[in-house]
């Protein structure tokens, strides 16, 4: 059974960090690009951060970029992303998603597989 298991959200100030994991499992890790999109109240899905399967590849929606970091562990079959300075505009709840692709995406139709969400809460 494919599982992606996003945790480590939570409430935080704006300007603070977060740092987010999705345990991916069920299939071969190595073989997918892995992503994080977002989805606050009332608004559409949308891209954050997406990286290749050989992680030298990486793709960063523009309101994100020079603040969140993603990064991958294959040992661990694990996926990361660093947010720090954030924002009340980050709030949302925050998915990780894989993709058959070698390269990092945006493109949501290309994931296959979804995790269940973790919410992210930015006060001002």
């Amino acid at each position: 059974e494919v599982q992606l298991q996003a945790s480590g959200g939570g409430l935080v100030q704006a300007g603070g960090s977060l740092r987010l994991s999705c345990a991916a499992s069920g299939f071969t890790f190595d073989d997918y690009a892995i992503g994080w999109f977002r989805q606050a109240p009332g608004k559409e899905r949308e891209f954050v951060a997406a990286i290749g399967q050989s992680a030298d590849s990486t793709y960063y929606a523009e309101s994100v970029k020079g603040r969140f970091t993603i990064s991958r562990d294959s040992a661990k079959n694990m996926l990361y992303l660093q947010m720090n300075s954030l924002k009340p505009e980050d709030t949302a709840v925050y998915y990780c998603a894989a993709t058959k692709s070698t390269l990092a995406t945006r493109h949501a139709s290309w994931y296959e597989f979804w995790g269940q969400g973790t919410q992210v809460t930015v006060s001002s």
